[in-house]
């Protein structure tokens, strides 16, 4: 079981207090850095903050990325050599942070949630970015070793890739756009379950259907968390506030805030839907429930006028039927008349 540090464990503490909180996902860092220009890519490995950034650049764009966020001394030396402020540093390690941007004259920080759709467990995982943009670098906070941006190392190893002629900014747009993309394959996830639980609704109302809606509501949550605050970091960065992002790069910006509406639009929908789902299975448990009760009822009501002549015959005195030769045979022609016409009077009224 990982380790879980809690933000109440900051408490009282001055601000810019470098505390790691959240789940410790793994015992090493690792520390990526990949230069490149138009001309050539050079991708290295280290596992030592101080070789990672004395390592040469010769002027190309430099990205450094983060494995593994919860050894404080690698964050606070990598700060300090870029010149981080300590509030900045804070929001790195705090990995329940909301999802946000901060725009200073040097750099741009900016944090939100990438999401990814385990199978094995069939749950969402969700790990922290966190992203700050200079005039010649990015730099990327992950909490695990898991690289989530493979395919844009893979476009920047393409010599005909338009990434590589850029400047650092469009790299961010380029990992922003990344995030928002699985957000798009975890949707598509759940619609799949969604339409599987309508299909299964359908057929079978049992307790283990009505925790797999509740669990489809969680993720749902999960989801919109992570995607209305990105909306605002979007709409803050498209309106061209930052010196950092170029004209040219903001329209590709614009593009990935209209995705994240789109997909704010879906998670509506879904949640919509989920909510339908949840009102069908009470529903059809209620309708259940109501024909059980249905049944028993009419039961219930057959026997009542038999018990009451059997309770009567069933006192201990002699009664007066009972010297007639047919007595015992004409009760039970009475009690058998009785059901057929109550049998037939629910027939007619539908309730059989």
């Amino acid at each position: 079981m990982n380790n879980v540090i809690k933000v109440s464990q900051k408490a009282g503490l001055p601000p810019g207090s470098l505390i790691h909180v959240g789940d410790i996902r793994g015992s090493k860092v690792q520390i990526r850095v990949l230069d490149y220009c138009a001309d050539s890519v050079n991708e290295y490995e280290f596992d030592n903050i101080t070789k990672a950034l004395t390592s040469p650049n010769n002027g190309h764009v430099r990205w450094i990325e983060v494995a593994g966020i919860h050894r404080v001394e690698v964050i606070e030396k990598l700060g300090n050599y870029y010149d981080i402020h300590p509030l900045i540093l804070e929001d790195i390690l705090n990995t329940k942070q909301t999802p946000k941007i901060d725009q200073q004259s040097e750099y741009v920080f900016i944090t939100a949630k990438n999401l990814a759709y385990q199978n094995d467990s069939e749950r969402i995982a969700v790990q922290q970015v966190s992203l700050i943009l200079g005039e010649n670098y990015i730099i990327t906070f992950l909490e695990t070793d898991h690289d989530c941006f493979r395919s844009i190392k893979e476009r920047l190893k393409n010599p005909k890739s338009k990434i590589r002629t850029l400047p650092a900014d469009y790299l961010a747009y380029a990992i922003l756009d990344c995030i928002v993309d699985h957000y798009y394959m975890v949707l598509e996830d759940m619609g799949e379950k969604i339409e599987l639980i309508e299909n299964l609704i359908m057929k079978e109302s049992n307790p283990t259907v009505l925790h797999t809606i509740n669990r489809i509501k969680r993720e749902m949550l999960i989801i919109r968390k992570a995607v209305w605050p990105l909306r605002e970091v979007m709409n803050s960065i498209g309106r061209g506030d930052s010196q950092l992002f170029h004209e040219s790069t903001l329209v590709y910006i614009r593009d990935v805030y209209d995705h994240t509406i789109q997909i704010i639009d879906t998670i509506e929908m879904y949640r919509d839907m989920v909510s339908g789902m949840l009102d069908i299975y009470l529903s059809s448990v209620s309708n259940k429930l109501s024909e059980v009760m249905k049944i028993l009822t009419i039961i219930s009501t057959f026997f009542i006028p038999l018990t009451f002549i059997v309770g009567i015959y069933g006192m201990n005195f002699k009664m007066p039927e009972l010297e007639f030769e047919y007595g015992y045979a004409g009760v039970w022609i009475v009690m058998i008349s009785i059901s057929l016409l109550m049998f037939r009077y629910f027939r007619q009224k539908r309730w059989l």
